[in-house]
């Protein structure tokens, strides 16, 4: 089965300012979160599960990323994207800021390198596959944080390296998750997004095209940042969907994402949280593919929600506003 997302990686490395859009549904909170993650919306982690192979069958999403335990049943034991033209993918790492359990404050210090699974967990769902065994999983998401601290930031790329080199002999393709920083040494809020476009940069500088990531995952800092990033490397870039809001904020995010220079956009909590998953995510897809503007999503969504008998956690005019500061820029 061909998957969507090589089409459209394959579109964007031939033509640069070709149209195509990745959209990946970041279902791994159980490993940020824990218990927690649910936030009331599922009774159990099964039936979580079960929503995201919902949306894995609808086929809109180009990319589900879940944890390894998530994917060793959804990919490994249901084979769920054998049939599909959805991509299965793996957080290969969890650090320390992304660490975010109830009275905890790890993700307000230092980021610190640490991975709970290994790569053939995540290809083949055990530490010891047979000789002739072909991976199910073949697509990993990589996160780093840069802080400005040089002990920290030196230990997190060290890291980075081991693991690309790893992944690189394996064959194992991965994407580059870039927080923006989670405990900043000396540096005001103004100067992030060039700290971290500058950090992503000199990364980059690093390695050859062989063990490069398929594409970059970062913070919408607004959109002078993404368009110099954009500008500056050859490297295709996405954006984090960030914190639930409403749905014109989302749409907003996507539309005005791509038309700074992004060609992916990850949306975790927005999907996990909303009254109807699978059509917020064909409205979501509709926007990336030029189909809808941003104020004509959000009132085909309201009309799907009320096709379905769903009721809408917001009136159409509150859930037409703009809340994101970035994105009024």
């Amino acid at each position: 089965m061909e998957k969507s997302l090589d089409r459209r990686l394959a579109a964007l490395r031939a033509d640069p300012d070709s149209e195509a859009f990745i959209i990946c549904y970041a279902a791994d909170p159980d490993l940020a979160a824990g218990v927690s993650a649910m936030a009331g919306l599922f009774p159990s982690l099964a039936a979580y599960r079960n929503h995201m192979a919902s949306l894995v069958n609808d086929a809109r999403l180009d990319i589900l990323l879940t944890s390894a335990s998530t994917m060793d049943e959804l990919g490994h034991r249901r084979r769920l994207f054998d049939a599909s033209t959805v991509t299965p993918a793996v957080r290969a790492n969890d650090t320390t800021d992304n660490w975010h359990v109830r009275h905890g404050a790890y993700d307000t210090d230092f980021s610190h390198p640490f991975s709970s699974t290994t790569l053939n967990e995540i290809r083949y769902g055990t530490l010891k596959p047979a000789d002739d065994a072909t991976p199910t999983v073949n697509l990993g998401l990589y996160s780093v944080t840069f802080n400005n601290d040089v002990e920290t930031d030196l230990q997190t790329l060290r890291s980075f390296r081991k693991f690309r080199n790893a992944a690189s002999k394996a064959g194992f393709r991965y994407f580059v998750e870039i927080f923006n920083p989670s405990a900043p040494v000396n540096l005001a809020p103004a100067d992030m997004p060039a700290f971290v476009n500058d950090c992503i940069a000199r990364m980059l500088a690093g390695m050859p095209d062989s063990s490069a990531p398929e594409f970059l995952k970062l913070t919408y800092n607004g959109p002078r940042a993404l368009e110099e990033l954009a500008a500056y490397t050859p490297a295709i870039i996405g954006v984090l969907g960030g914190s639930p809001s409403t749905t014109g904020d989302a749409c907003t995010l996507l539309h005005k994402a791509k038309r700074h220079g992004a060609r992916v956009a990850l949306f975790g909590r927005r999907i996990q949280t909303t009254e109807d998953p699978e059509s917020f995510v064909r409205v979501l897809r509709e926007v990336a593919d030029g189909n809808l503007a941003p104020d004509e999503a959000v009132r085909a969504y309201h009309g799907a929600l009320q096709a379905s008998g769903i009721k809408p956690h917001r009136s159409l005019k509150d859930d037409l506003l703009v809340v994101t500061p970035e994105l009024k820029l």
